[in-house]
């Protein structure tokens, strides 16, 4: 078990994060947890202490928005991200996270300005099979890479104006779902030492508490305000992904 303090100065306020966006609020706002603990250890073992705890989040999220979601989006997203889980999984010795981060971070601030650029008047978008499935395939390989998946799900999500109940319910089954089936190959990458397991154990217990917390600010938040959120929290993500990932390619 990890045992330096500093770790958990950040890694507490991480996991906190995280489950406010798994309740369904912030949305994002979830991808600053790894960014955080990767200031004292690895991107890859605070990716590997991180997922347990995603595991937990997801049921409780599952018990709170139970028959509320919108299942048209997840028959076309979800078949996309196992194919995108897959090839992460196969391409894990030669894609770096850093480079994922790069290319997240300047679509989702690319989405972002569209919106703030006349996106926000625009009628809701309709389902399309095409841009859903690309999306999602993004989404299961940059959640396999490095946790990431929440930009390119929201850039097919938000813009068909869901309410936000439904919005936040759709998301946690299509990431509950996701997260389990990373179970596997994290597994035979090695993530789930023992060091790392019992780190997530002393983690676990802030993981109902946040969930639960982003689930009662979702029912009383007006969606107008809602969205703004959202938005404006994809917008300082994507700083975020494309300062980490200059970094890590050697711009900085």
């Amino acid at each position: 078990m990890i045992t330096d303090p500093l770790f958990y100065a950040v890694a507490i306020p991480g996991v906190l994060l995280v489950g406010l966006s798994k309740g369904g609020f912030g949305g994002s706002i979830s991808l600053l947890a790894i960014p955080l603990m990767s200031l004292v250890i690895s991107p890859i073992q605070a990716a590997g202490i991180m997922l347990p705890i995603l595991l937990v989040m997801d049921a409780v999220g599952l018990t709170a928005y139970r028959r509320i979601y919108h299942l048209p989006a997840l028959k076309i997203l979800l078949p996309a991200a196992v194919i995108g889980i897959i090839i992460g999984w196969l391409t894990a010795a030669w894609v770096t996270a850093s480079h994922v981060r790069l290319i997240v971070g300047i679509v989702a601030l690319l989405f972002t300005i569209d919106y703030w650029r006349g996106g926000a008047s625009r009628e809701p978008a309709k389902e399309s099979t095409a841009k859903g499935s690309f999306w999602g395939l993004i989404a299961g390989f940059t959640s396999f890479v490095s946790h990431a998946g929440g930009p390119p799900f929201q850039m097919y999500m938000l813009p068909l104006r869901l309410d936000p109940r439904h919005l936040a319910g759709t998301a946690i089954i299509f990431f509950a779902s996701v997260n389990a089936i990373k179970v596997i190959p994290y597994f035979f990458l090695g993530q789930f030492d023992a060091r790392n397991l019992a780190t997530s154990a002393v983690l676990l217990p802030l993981a109902p508490i946040a969930t639960l917390t982003g689930v009662w600010l979702v029912k009383r938040i007006e969606p107008s305000v809602f969205y703004r959120v959202t938005y404006s929290v994809v917008f300082l993500v994507s700083l975020k992904l494309i300062w980490d990932g200059l970094r890590g390619v050697g711009v900085f």
